[in-house]
């Protein structure tokens, strides 16, 4: 998928190009390009003009396009965010392996290599992306750079055959159950490290209509109309999908990815497993589908059911008691 896709057709109801209420900030236009002699300080510090050329982020003159501009700082900002994890499976793991899911042209994938692993003595990036013709241009790439510990799959997310053993799994925009997919695929291969910026959401909001009558007590109120259905849908959505990381016994954080006028699709959603699992947070997300009425395709397949009836839960006191022991995968898995 895109790195910064504008497709209004894809649930996100932005101003046309140019014209974004959010693209002025005190009368000085966000969208700029940048002239070829400045460039240098846009990249990160290891980056290269070469790559960019590759990616063809760069005009024919080496200018950078305020969509390639955008496209790129969303990419870096996620790259620092993501540091603390990848030096994290680099030091614990002899071969960490990194997962791209729905990688599209690949751009967080080549970018994460260059900046992590090409000058490291070990280490994998695959890429997973269901349009042939794009793993064709990626692999191409990628021989062209010496890229040689990139590997490319042409499969979906939920289709893919991953590695055993997974260290860090990413996913960037991928359209409403193919985030899903990529939970999934982390949490039964184990992975370390996840992180997620969300796309389009669809299904929950779907659901919601379908079970009005299904959610509990006042719920069903903050969905009644079609727009309040699909801003809380999408909201929704994300908070199953962090409390199912959580109860998977993943401490997770969610922030924003980049500023608005870059992009729509903004919220990220990391997840470091600490634990084997988290029982409080299983019953809160069992409430929660009970409560709300969905099931969503990640607890399904997860095999996470809405509570047969909604209790009281335990007193906070009690979290860390609800935890299984730590997990610190060791170098060897």
């Amino acid at each position: 998928m895109p790195v910064v896709d504008g497709d209004v057709e894809d649930g996100h109801r932005g101003a046309p190009a140019g014209d974004h209420p959010r693209g002025r900030r005190g009368g000085v236009r966000l969208r700029r390009n940048v002239k070829a002699s400045q460039v240098r300080r846009e990249l990160l510090p290891d980056q290269s003009q070469a790559l960019l050329r590759e990616l063809h982020l760069l005009t024919r003159e080496g200018n950078l396009n305020a969509d390639a501009l955008r496209k790129l700082k969303q990419v870096n900002h996620l790259m620092g965010l993501l540091r603390p994890a990848v030096e994290d499976v680099k030091a614990r793991h002899p071969e960490p392996v990194m997962v791209d899911a729905g990688s599209g042209n690949a751009y967080l994938g080549f970018v994460l290599y260059e900046l992590y692993l090409k000058d490291a003595a070990a280490g994998s990036l695959v890429s997973v992306e269901g349009r042939p013709e794009l793993t064709e241009r990626a692999k191409g790439r990628a021989e062209r750079l010496g890229f040689s510990r990139m590997r490319f799959q042409t499969a979906h997310i939920d289709q893919a055959e991953y590695p055993e053993r997974i260290h860090l799994l990413m996913a960037l925009h991928a359209c409403d159950t193919a985030t899903d997919d990529a939970l999934i695929a982390a949490v039964r291969h184990g992975a370390d490290h996840v992180a997620v910026v969300p796309c389009c959401q669809a299904e929950v909001a779907a659901q919601l209509k379908e079970n009005r009558k299904a959610a509990h007590g006042s719920m069903g109120l903050l969905f009644a109309h079609p727009w309040h259905r699909r801003e809380f849908g999408s909201h929704l959505t994300n908070v199953i999908r962090a409390l199912t990381l959580e109860s998977f016994g993943y401490q997770v954080t969610v922030t924003e990815l980049t500023g608005w006028e870059h992009s729509l699709k903004n919220e990220l959603i990391l997840g470091r497993r600490v634990h084997r699992d988290n029982r409080r947070a299983r019953v809160q997300l069992e409430r929660l589908l009970a409560e709300t009425g969905v099931n969503p395709k990640l607890t399904r397949e997860l095999g996470v059911k809405p509570a047969a009836s909604v209790g009281v839960l335990p007193p906070v006191e009690a979290e860390e008691a609800e935890a299984s022991p730590d997990v610190t995968p060791s170098a060897e898995s």
